[in-house]
């Protein structure tokens, strides 16, 4: 046989099974689409050359590996529902002499036509796609527009040699399945039915177990810090718990609905309950994929989204104030002198210091155990961290709103706390016992927390008051005996009455921030003050645009594609489904039942099963929300009710949208079985 027969037997299987190599081809479109397109941004010199584009880059790095990584697995997933649905046809080629290497051709010819379609109109939209995200970013990220086109001719190479693999493999797996059947087998294969499943307890209680595994983590974890490192294992604990229970769980539902005989033995309940549980065994993975895909959607958009709608609040949390001075083994007379001679400055300016503060204090991270703070040693010491700061109650009492004691004693210490209260009356520090006189919320003492620097890393920060600097000295002392130490941990000098100093203020004027900014520094020469610096609020505002503007940027498009992916599962399914249940709903419709019973049988098959995955998804985000909370506040954004806010409406739209794909796919199933 002549290679042209082979070209126009492959084009006109394509155009004979357009319903479902069209959404196929489509998706291969739209991935490679996006693949060159984040590619190409992060091979951008455009984006480089930008103030944080670095940052930029390298998310869209991320994003591309991402994309990657997706593409092999979705694509392998969708092309294993075309030869489900083709091998009747193989089977009918073969009966009718042709051989299996000759189909092999075909199927060459037919993966050729598509990577053509796909990598040609795929390029073609990515470059056009790129410069649309370009400008989309810049929008974002408040940069001037730039025209002009950029093409990144790494990304297109990358591109074909990615996409031509995968092609080139879906191919072999294609032939590698035609291989191992003999006609007649692929001729009863499409319409082979399973046997009734059994309900397997140890996989549904295993499941029950994995999944409640990972909800404990993210209920029960404090720490950011620690959430960073127990994210991930939370993620692939319900993931497996997910799978597991649709495979086991939803065997074990339908069982249920089939037991309460009232609701069973009506028409469009023993229609759709029956037939789902003999297919449940293929249907649980792909309902669990929809489950999977649909919170990644929803948790990616919504934190994303609260990133940079909360980018405001975030760079308050990280800079309370415009200017910010810190360093460490600094004197009372030294920061009395400085507050000082800045006054002076600005009086001389007609500026004045507004929301002004300024406190001197040991700070370091410690471990607490119950009502016991010890020096951090090793790795699990850091995942249970706190942040601690000791200062004299004289040198604080002007930060509280709240009247602080006016004398403690010696072994007397005054707790202001944000996260858990330490329990007891008695205080362990590194060994050394003391009375804890008193103790408040930083809320109940009028202290913002955001004043205290790197107070938004973890969730429990003490701020532990004593008598005098005799008292600190005692504490250093003990704590760096405690964990072997030369030198304090704390990077002061308690003996010396060397301490670390913050002091900040607003003006209100950018410009007078900046001009203001380089005088700091002359002052703290002047004052004797070697180690200090100073922060401007303004400075630092881009870099906070730029990095949430690029995670919006990267989660709305890889939400994007993973809707895409969660859109095309569902066509697939609805789809095979269709040509299952096609012949049964014709036998039933020969035997009495309307095509009106029929419609309900399926809208209750929706209802009953379909919807499962969307009911799954927002209980994983509901159950994910604790943990997610401490990591955007590793980000500066503790604004709860505003993630809350954001994940409320991404739910409420992604619902709207499932539901949508839904009626829509339906409508094909009923088209399908009705025919």
């Amino acid at each position: 046989m002549k290679s042209f027969f082979y070209f126009r037997l492959a084009m006109q299987n394509i155009r004979n099974n357009r319903k479902t190599y069209v959404p196929y081809i489509l998706t291969v479109i739209g991935t490679i689409l996006m693949y060159y397109s984040f590619h190409c941004m992060a091979d951008n010199p455009g984006i480089r050359n930008l103030r944080g584009g670095l940052v930029v880059a390298m998310i869209m790095n991320f994003g591309t590996s991402v994309i990657a990584l997706f593409a092999v697995i979705f694509l392998f997933y969708t092309n294993s529902f075309l030869m489900k649905q083709r091998k009747k046809e193989f089977a009918l080629y073969n009966i009718l002499g042709m051989e299996k290497r000759h189909l092999g051709r075909i199927l060459l010819w037919e993966t050729v036509m598509v990577a053509g379609m796909g990598i040609a109109a795929g390029f073609g939209g990515g470059i056009l796609l790129a410069k649309l995200m370009y400008l989309f970013l810049l929008r974002l990220m408040d940069f001037p527009v730039q025209l002009g086109f950029y093409i990144s001719w790494d990304a297109l190479k990358s591109a074909v040699i990615l996409f031509g693999a995968i092609f080139f493999l879906t191919w072999l797996n294609a032939l590698f399945q035609l291989h191992l059947v003999s006609p007649a087998q692929l001729l009863q294969q499409q319409r082979a039915g399973e046997k009734e499943p059994k309900t397997k307890a140890l996989m549904a209680i295993l499941g029950v177990v994995c999944l409640g595994a990972g909800y404990y983590i993210s209920i029960t974890t404090k720490s950011p810090i620690t959430a960073i490192t127990l994210f991930f294992a939370a993620v692939i604990l319900v993931i497996i718990g997910t799978y597991l229970l649709f495979t086991a769980g939803s065997i074990a539902w339908l069982k249920f609905l089939r037991g309460r005989k009232k609701y069973y033995y009506q028409t469009r309940h023993f229609i759709s309950v029956s037939g789902m549980l003999y297919r449940m065994k293929q249907n649980a993975v792909g309902l669990a994929n929809i489950c999977i895909l649909s919170t990644m959607v929803l948790v990616m958009l919504s934190t994303t989204v609260a990133l940079y709608a909360g980018s405001e609040n975030m760079i308050h949390s990280r800079y309370p104030r415009e200017l910010l001075v810190y360093s460490n083994r600094v004197t009372e007379e030294q920061a009395e002198a400085y507050e000082e001679a800045v006054n002076g400055y600005l009086e001389e300016k007609g500026l004045s210091a507004q929301e002004a503060f300024g406190y001197r204090e040991m700070y370091g991270t410690m471990v607490r155990e119950e009502n016991r703070l010890r020096g951090p040693v090793g790795a699990v010491a850091i995942l249970a961290s706190v942040e601690a700061h000791f200062a004299r109650i004289d040198d604080f009492r002007r930060m509280a709103d709240e009247e602080l004691p006016q004398t403690l004693e010696a072994d007397q210490v005054y707790l202001l706390y944000r996260g858990n209260n330490i329990p007891g009356d008695v205080l362990e520090i590194a060994g050394l016992d003391f009375r804890i006189a008193g103790r408040m919320t930083f809320e109940e003492a009028g202290v913002d927390p955001a004043v205290l620097t790197d107070s938004y890393n973890v969730a429990e920060v003490y701020v532990i008051l004593t008598a005098d600097g005799s008292v600190l000295e005692q504490i250093a002392a003990a704590v760096d005996q405690e964990i072997g130490v030369e030198g304090s941990i704390f990077d002061c000098d308690p003996a010396q009455d060397q301490l670390r100093y913050v002091y900040g203020f607003d003006l209100g004027d950018e410009e007078q921030a900046k001009e203001v900014q380089d005088q700091l520094y002359v002052l703290l020469a002047e004052t004797g003050i070697t180690q200090g610096g100073v922060e401007n609020r303004f400075d630092n505002e881009a870099s906070y645009y730029e990095m949430n503007g690029g995670l919006l940027f990267l989660g709305i498009f890889l939400a994007l594609l993973f809707l895409m992916a969660t859109v095309l599962i569902m066509y697939y399914k609805q789809i095979s489904e269709g040509y299952d249940d096609r012949e049964r709903y014709q036998i039933m419709q020969k035997v009495g039942l309307s095509r009106r019973e029929v419609r309900t049988a399926i809208r209750s098959q929706v209802l009953n099963v379909f919807y499962l995955p969307l009911a799954v998804a927002v209980i994983h985000v509901a159950f994910a929300f604790p943990i997610i909370v401490r990591l955007i506040a590793l980000f500066n954004l503790n604004d709860v009710g505003l993630f809350f806010l954001t994940t409320v409406v991404t739910v409420l739209v992604f619902a709207g949208l499932y539901a949508a794909v839904y009626a829509m796919t339906a409508k094909i199933y009923y088209r399908i079985v009705s025919n």
